[in-house]
């Protein structure tokens, strides 16, 4: 007797009739099935993509603001080489955080905020950044990473420890450019 539908096209027409099915039973797809209801939308993203997305947006405020000051100080030369060295190291630390950053497709990702090219200006942000400023801002990012060590599986903790101790030593070199 031959096959009146076949097998793939009914396999299909079964799979696509199923939501409609469920919905004029009154039924939740995850009444019938174990695990997340894949019709109940987008699943929450998990706290660690959340903490490290929020890690990767302060990189990006930490290489804004060197960018305004590499901008704004090019006086003494040392000094601005030695800022220009800094942003380097941050824009490094950006991309291994990048690199840890799995998002499922069509969720919010901090990947796609503005470039982080040495040519970039940032977008917003304060129009001049003092030594100061940036000493603060690598303390407080040290403190930062090393309060979410805690919260974090061990392979980003490691890398939070190791951008902060990296924050740390930022603070202590921009000490000797003096207070401007």
């Amino acid at each position: 007797m031959p096959d009146i539908l076949p097998r793939r096209r009914l396999l299909a027409a079964s799979a696509a009739a199923l939501p409609a099915l469920l919905a004029t039973a009154g039924c939740r797809s995850s009444d019938a099935f174990a695990g997340p209801d894949p019709l109940a939308g987008r699943p929450a993203l998990s706290p660690d993509v959340v903490t490290l997305q929020a890690v990767i947006a302060a990189e990006r405020a930490m290489i804004a603001l060197y960018q305004v000051a590499v901008h704004n100080d090019l006086r003494p030369a040392d000094r601005a080489r030695g800022l220009e060295g800094l942003l380097g190291q941050h824009r490094q630390h950006l991309g291994q955080l990048l690199a840890r950053l799995a998002v499922p497709s069509g969720a919010p990702s901090a990947s796609s905020s503005p470039s982080t090219s040495p040519s970039a200006r940032p977008i917003t942000g304060p129009d001049r950044v003092t030594i100061a400023q940036l000493r603060a801002a690598e303390r407080a990012s040290a403190t930062d990473l090393v309060r979410r060590l805690v919260t974090v599986p061990p392979a980003l903790a490691q890398l939070f420890a190791s951008i902060a101790a990296s924050d740390a030593t930022h603070a202590v070199a921009l000490a000797g450019y003096g207070p401007g």
